[in-house]
């Protein structure tokens, strides 16, 4: 090809006229050559590069996927859903997420990212209540696919205690769903004493009967994408969020407490429901006390985008403590720890851990936070508070940890 570019070229400048006008655009001519050699060069080498080294491009929020690559010593592209580096996407504390204020619970109880089940299976961890669903890979990630009056029940692995939090994401269709709301419930059976979570893609939040705490999140906000499902409780306090927007806010709202979770996913076979990585934590510390108690806090409230250091902004509300509190306490100086799971290379996750250390201070710095107070460290996989054997175990170990200096 590049053979063929310098003839062309030649051919066209031998017939040229000799002004000086016609040298300028000789000129010219040859450099958008020189331009177009180099660039398809380039791209040959970028492809080159890309097999030489096997990189694995994955969803900004597909952790299974970037897992699988980082365990088989692969390295990792970041392809956003919405867009490729996240760059457009608000950062903590801006935007709809100034007063975003979800925290999610420290010690995990349960995690299910159904990787460790066949694709068309049920996953074992679960319980199948009613309904047809199974484990389906969907757009580049794996999510539990739902065709029917589908109702799962989460086993844990005691009764939920007063604080604990729950996550999951729900795909529920590109037009309004006819088939009704996700339904989750805390107790066996519903009952007038315990209120349920409702949520569709256009509203959501607490029924109970005679009473309902809804908001409406606009008939477009969620089409044809994930909606993120958060419920936090403390005690009978309990918050309900979908996306940046927080739906309920009810402090007499006792969910009741059960060893499950029921969650009713209604769907079809022509406008079938996907679920996202479920994860329950009971809730933890302040942080501050847990400082004034042991010297030390983790934290999982700070999220990053799947192999990056890119703090994503659900971040917000724990950042948003962090530094108030050393706003509150000017002679309390900081080691931020980044730490990860035991999959993947020691070598990437220490790097891995140290970049969001990192991130993690440059933050706090740029809140005004003096530079001189903190230091970051990155530890990788080396210093595990939980077996890397579990679901639970890994996502107790992706973690940034405070210790006070």
């Amino acid at each position: 090809m590049k053979m063929h570019l310098c003839f062309a070229a030649a051919a066209l400048l031998a017939a040229a006229p000799t002004t000086s006008h016609a040298q300028g655009w000789k000129d010219r001519l040859k450099e958008k050559v020189k331009e177009r050699v180099e660039t398809r060069t380039d791209q040959a080498m970028d492809k080159g590069v890309d097999k030489a080294e096997e990189v694995i491009t994955c969803q900004v929020r597909d952790r299974a996927c970037a897992d699988k690559a980082r365990a088989a010593g692969k390295k990792v592209r970041i392809e956003g859903e919405n867009d490729a580096a996240a760059s457009g996407r608000s950062t903590p504390g801006e935007g709809a997420w100034l007063n975003y204020d979800f925290v999610p619970g420290e010690k995990v109880l349960f995690y299910e990212d159904y990787t460790k089940d066949e694709v068309g299976n049920f996953p074992q961890r679960l319980e199948l209540v009613s309904g047809n669903m199974e484990i389906a890979e969907w757009r580049g990630s794996r999510y539990l696919r739902s065709t029917g009056a589908g109702e799962i029940a989460i086993p844990l692995p005691d009764v939920l205690p007063p604080r604990f939090t729950l996550e999951m994401d729900v795909y529920h269709g590109a037009r309004r769903n006819t088939w009704g709301e996700v339904t989750v419930r805390f107790t066996e059976r519903p009952s007038a004493q315990n209120p349920v979570v409702q949520v569709n893609w256009t509203k959501g939040g607490i029924l109970a009967m005679g009473h309902e705490s809804m908001t409406d999140v606009g008939q477009e906000k969620f089409a044809d994408q994930f909606v993120p499902i958060r419920v936090m409780a403390d005690g009978k306090y309990v918050k309900v969020y979908m996306g940046d927007k927080r739906v309920a806010n009810v402090p007499n709202a006792d969910l009741g407490r059960a060893n499950k979770i029921w969650v009713r996913v209604p769907a079809s076979d022509e406008s079938p429901a996907y679920v996202g990585a479920i994860r329950v934590a009971a809730g933890g510390k302040k942080i501050y006390d847990a400082i004034a108690s042991t010297g030390r806090v983790a934290t999982h409230g700070i999220l990053f985008d799947v192999s990056s250091d890119v703090i994503r902004p659900e971040s917000t509300p724990t950042l948003k403590e962090i530094v108030t509190m050393l706003q509150e306490h000017g002679d309390l100086s900081l080691t931020i720890e980044g730490h990860t799971d035991g999959v993947g290379s020691a070598s990437a996750n220490l790097a891995l851990s140290e970049q969001r250390a990192v991130a993690v201070r440059d933050y706090l710095v740029s809140k005004g936070i003096d530079a001189a107070r903190l230091d970051a460290k990155g530890l990788g996989s080396t210093k595990p508070i939980a077996s890397n054997s579990t679901a639970e175990g890994r996502q107790q170990n992706r973690r940034v940890e405070l210790v006070k200096r």
